[in-house]
């Protein structure tokens, strides 16, 4: 497990050999999650603060998702400054598994199309 520091706080990440396919497709599986994924995926290596996302959730609530996505490897959150920014790990979940990314974000952008955007 790494850590990342900024500003004197850190946060626990998990390795790339530590990742588990079980724990990445947990994460994906929870509606307000995928949301937060397909997002950061739109802005393809893009350090978005929490705030971006317009989860309709409390605070507590979201806080708990990120940190779900972040301890099973599938975003990595840095501090700038008092601003939590996420960044989806792309390049570990593509070596680790290979197309599980594109086609649960395909699957996703389909089922999207079908249900509506909120899905």
């Amino acid at each position: 497990m790494t850590t990342a520091t900024a500003s004197g706080r850190t946060l626990a990440h998990p390795e790339p050999a530590d990742i588990r396919l079980e724990a990445v497709l947990h994460a994906l599986a929870d509606p307000m999650r995928m949301r937060v994924v397909r997002d950061l995926a739109r802005e393809e290596g893009a350090e978005l603060s929490c705030s971006y996302f317009a989860l309709p959730v409390t605070k507590s609530t979201s806080t708990h998702h990120f940190r779900v996505l972040r301890e099973s490897g599938v975003i990595r959150q840095i501090y700038r400054g008092t601003a939590k920014l996420s960044v989806l790990r792309r390049e570990d979940l593509d070596t680790l598994f290979p197309g599980l990314l594109d086609s649960v974000l395909a699957a996703a952008a389909r089922e999207a199309e079908r249900l509506g955007p909120d899905t």
